[in-house]
């Protein structure tokens, strides 16, 4: 009886035993079915990201369009567009210190680890988890160079999948060195630059080969964030991260602690970016241009160009004064046609749009060119003329103030700027006759056909207007506006030249002579320009058009004519007491001044 129990004891210990085995096999069947799943799972979301990564070798092998090189008239850049990248460099082609700078602050180990340093890693999780938020990075050069070049800012887990799939593409399909070049050229830094030397030149104005011990430190000092390290917004907290950078290239053994401390002693802020956007309506017009002289660019060109950045600057800093609300625009050109300085505007940051070259109603300064057609029917600044009210059909204009001086001079009607006469004279010679001078003066083909057009109702640009001045005082010989001397690409070939155009006889002598002598007559005390007149100032003339939406002043000097206008983008009146012999004047006054 006992021994019967027994064997039931037995066999119930033995049934107990497999089912504890029974459940644990199940168990460990089920967790591993579990991470087969997770594996699979793990696996298919790889795959997906895998497949969503953009093309690799397109990037990799972009190219920035084609830099343009913009030199004034004397040969010293002006501004470069479209280079937000630099020359490339590399770790062979670098001194040491400016490539250890960088490996020594972003990934000392970037040498002896893998695609990513797990032990940088895991230290920056414990020490996030410590601060209780983001404090440290642990990425790898490798890592930030696949997400400097490939990615998306966005903070999402899919991004660093990827970012850890293209670590290891890097590093299967490129050495370490070739890795660290990628990172050099490709991170971006200061003011929207790329790469290691475009800072290097916007910083110090000389390339990454040359660039000294601390210069490399201040720009390695950006690289863990370009804004809160940036040399300009944050001069002192850049040489205090680049005095830690020396110090851990000491630690390192890439320079002693002598070159340290000779560095250290050499941070300094570095210089201000040149404002090139007092350049901006300039370069853009020459740009527009260059296609129709070199068509498509394929590489690099540097444009000699004439402008005088002396006077550009000139202009640029006076005109704001004077401006208060409106917008204004000035070109300066020499006798021969060369244009030496193009302001479209009051502010390029504001507004792009080139005023220079819009088409606006130049008013009495029109005027010029119905007095040229009496001068060569056989007047003189001496013969008498008529001031008095005047119609032609429906048109029958008024002067300014609506005030008359009845029998005066040619010379005197020009120099107050009367409506009637120059109408007169019109109906006297023909208006086919005025639009034919027009014409020579290179201005005819896009004015109206009526009387209005004598009064500078016909809009036309300041460009133009301007270039109808330099004829006269050209000896009345042609001139052609030109902005463009001289192109070449990238290794020192000349692939256009200009090439002057032959000078035509467009005025006789005689009327250029006269005709100087009226322009004279406006500076003059009783002349509508005399707030322009300074020493070494030969004449000019005023323009106002209708209600007084736009405001001219032309005039010269024995080396430049300079042309300036004021009014509102809108075509809003400025009011009655602004006319050319008002701001325009003043402005031409102080730039000649």
């Amino acid at each position: 009886m006992v021994n019967m129990f027994k064997k039931r004891d037995t066999d119930k210990n033995r049934n107990e035993e497999k089912r504890h085995i029974s459940f644990r096999w199940r168990l460990i069947i089920w967790c591993f079915n579990l991470l087969l799943v997770a594996v699979v799972g793990i696996a298919f979301y790889v795959a997906i990201i895998y497949f969503r990564m953009p093309s690799l070798d397109a990037i990799l092998n972009e190219t920035r369009a084609p830099a343009i090189v913009f030199l004034d008239k004397d040969g010293t850049e002006i501004r470069t567009s479209n280079k937000i990248m630099g020359t490339p460099v590399s770790v062979d082609s670098l001194p040491p210190h400016v490539w250890q700078s960088i490996v020594a602050i972003e990934d000392k180990r970037f040498f002896k680890h893998g695609p990513f340093d797990m032990r940088a890693m895991f230290r920056a999780i414990v020490l996030n988890i410590i601060h209780g938020h983001f404090a440290v990075g642990g990425s790898s050069i490798t890592q930030q160079t696949a997400k400097n070049i490939f990615l998306s800012r966005d903070k999402k887990i899919s991004r660093k999948v990827q970012e850890l799939i293209l670590s290891y593409w890097l590093e299967n399909r490129f050495n370490k060195n070739q890795v660290l070049d990628l990172y050099m050229n490709r991170v971006s830094l200061v003011g929207g630059l790329r790469g290691i030397d475009a800072a290097a030149r916007a910083m110090f104005g000389r390339s990454a080969t040359e660039l000294s011990i601390a210069q490399a430190a201040q720009i390695a000092a950006m690289l863990k964030a370009p804004t809160t390290y940036s040399p300009y917004r944050n001069p002192q907290k850049n040489i205090n991260r680049a005095r830690v950078i020396l110090q851990e290239m000491v630690r390192q053994g890439y320079i002693d602690i002598n070159q340290a401390r000779a560095a250290a002693a050499e941070l300094a802020p570095a210089p201000g970016i040149p404002d090139t956007n007092l350049y901006r309506y300039w370069t853009d017009f020459v740009t527009d241009e260059l296609q129709s002289e070199i068509g498509i660019m394929e590489s690099d060109i540097y444009v000699y160009t004439t402008l005088d950045m002396k006077l550009q600057n000139k202009i640029t800093k006076t005109m704001p004064q004077h401006l208060r609300t409106y917008q204004g625009a000035a070109i300066a050109m020499s006798r021969d046609g060369a244009i030496r300085a193009m302001v479209g505007g009051a502010d390029y940051q504001v507004s792009q749009f080139n005023r220079a070259t819009a088409r606006r109603q130049p008013g009495s300064a029109f005027k010029p060119i119905v007095y040229l057609t009496a001068l060569e029917n056989g007047l003189t600044p001496d013969s008498m003329v008529n001031d008095s009210p005047f119609a032609i059909g429906d048109y029958n204009p008024k002067n300014y103030n609506e005030k008359y001086y009845g029998d005066i001079t040619l010379a005197t009607a020009f120099a107050k700027s009367v409506n009637s006469v120059p109408l007169k004279l019109t109906a006297q010679y023909g208006l086919d006759s005025v639009l034919a001078m027009a014409g020579r003066l290179g201005v005819g083909g896009k004015l109206r056909r009526e009387f209005s057009t004598v009064l500078g109702a016909s809009e036309m640009s300041l460009l133009d207007l301007t270039n109808v001045y330099a004829v006269i005082w050209n000896n009345g010989n042609s001139v052609h506006p030109y902005f463009i001397t001289q192109i070449r690409n990238a290794q020192g070939e000349t692939i256009y030249e200009r090439n002057p155009s032959d000078i035509i006889q467009i005025l006789m002598p005689a009327t250029v002579e006269y005709m100087t002598e009226l322009l004279s007559d406006v500076i003059s005390p009783g002349g509508t320009g005399h707030r322009a007149a300074t020493k070494g100032v030969i004449g000019g003339k005023t323009g106002t058009s209708n209600d007084n939406r736009d405001a001219w002043f032309v005039g010269a000097t024995d080396k430049i004519i300079l042309g300036i206008w004021v009014g509102n983008d809108d075509f809003t009146p400025m009011g009655a007491k602004i006319t050319g012999g008002t701001i325009p004047a003043e402005i031409f006054h102080d730039i000649v001044k």
